[in-house]
């Protein structure tokens, strides 16, 4: 069986297509600048060489179309025919309340999919022209919906609850929803086999730490808790986003900046962060390199950054109340040396210790712990794709 996973962003197209059988990689790639000058598909077969295309693409049904063209393509393609592709499983950022767990699309799902926009204006309405652009082409083929935030409808109505009155929670459905819930329950199924242990039995932390971020309580194989919120602003600092601030900030910073309500969103998501911070960059290996080259603002926002991780472990252990691991994910977690060990520094009283010489490890599976370490403290990469496929493979 080969299932195709597709991430659609407003002017992009992700995708890989696996072979279920051995769960293998066949092809992957992205379709950029859609709607834009400049479009370009980026293709990789396996055992390949990478071919890219430059193309005018004005929509993502041609984005789609794209696609197909170049896994069917003589030299650079790997299948033979249109309908060896038994399913679709699409990356869905936001289900609100109506949908808790991944659902085969039809045209009610795709209805309330639609309705869930105005909880993700920035990237449902992406989500939802990708599956749109499929169907058209692939009107045949079963197509699921995962999203990034069931896994993490398991938290308790007392800390999914903002402080605001009732009402308006139910009127607007605003509440703590959490996000990269596909990440989150792919690495703590991980940790449970890598341990040998039920996951039931498991209390985990995991760390999904990348230019956005995410960290997550994990009891008994089920999500309780996560950093991000309402929306994926929420939580710990991040590349570009504010993480959790007061309220009060942004109406004092409207008022002596001149910043207008509609523009507001923009500047806590894209202005903000370790970026804001640190003046010298989003991406945490410039601030790795500018910090030991003596930027003190690097140096801060890294030290931000990692304190308000240890403040999340600290917070979940007692929520939990008790903690077996904490797994690293996410292109930081998986490939930081310096800032795992930032994290896990004065841990001792959480019984976290890390080895120097196990942390010397980047993006690989690796148990980091010290001897005696009464946490143990891992790194797992995480395959969100793969855990879509797998669950497109059991909806159909």
């Amino acid at each position: 069986m080969k299932v195709l996973v597709i991430n659609c962003g407003s002017s992009s197209l992700k995708y890989q297509l696996f072979n279920m059988e051995n769960q293998s990689v066949l092809a992957k790639g992205i379709v950029e600048r859609i709607g834009l000058e400049g479009g370009m598909l980026k293709h990789q077969p396996a055992n390949k060489d990478k071919v890219e295309i430059s193309e005018n693409i004005p929509n993502h049904k041609v984005a789609v179309k794209m696609m197909l063209d170049a896994l069917l393509d003589k030299k650079h393609g790997v299948l033979e025919n249109i309908s060896e592709i038994s399913a679709v499983g699409h990356r869905v950022a936001h289900g609100g309340e109506k949908f808790a767990r991944p659902v085969l699309i039809n045209d009610a799902i795709l209805e309330g999919l639609k309705e869930c926009i105005p909880l993700a204006p920035l990237h449902n309405p992406a989500n939802v022209l990708g599956i749109e652009a499929v169907r058209q082409i692939l009107p045949e083929t079963p197509m699921a919906a995962i999203f990034d935030t069931a896994f993490h409808q398991t938290i308790p109505e007392h800390a999914y609850i903002y402080g605001i009155p009732y009402e308006l929670y139910k009127k607007y459905s605003i509440r703590r929803y959490g996000f990269h819930g596909t990440s989150h329950r792919y690495v703590s199924m991980q940790v449970a086999r890598f341990l040998g242990k039920p996951i039931e039995d498991l209390k985990i932390v995991t760390l999904h730490l990348g230019n956005g971020s995410s960290i997550s309580a994990v009891k008994n194989g089920k999500s309780i808790e996560n950093s991000m919120g309402f929306t994926p602003l929420e939580g710990i600092v991040m590349g570009t986003r504010c993480g959790s601030i007061d309220p009060s900030i942004v109406f004092f910073l409207m008022e002596k900046e001149g910043i207008s309500l509609d523009k507001i969103n923009d500047y806590l998501n894209k202005k903000c962060g370790v970026l804001g911070i640190s003046g010298v960059s989003s991406d945490f290996r410039d601030l790795e390199d500018a910090a030991a080259a003596g930027n003190t603002r690097a140096k801060l926002a890294l030290d931000v950054f990692a304190y308000q991780a240890k403040k999340y472990i600290g917070s979940y252990a007692a929520a939990m109340n008790g903690l077996d691991a904490i797994v690293f994910t996410g292109g930081i977690g998986e490939n930081s040396i310096s800032i795992r060990r930032m994290i896990c520094d004065e841990m001792d009283y959480f019984g976290i210790k890390i080895d120097d010489a196990k942390n010397n490890v980047r993006g690989k599976e690796a148990d980091i712990s010290a001897d005696g370490s009464k946490t143990r403290v891992l790194v797992i990469p995480t395959n969100e794709e793969l855990m879509i496929a797998l669950d497109t493979v059991s909806l159909i």
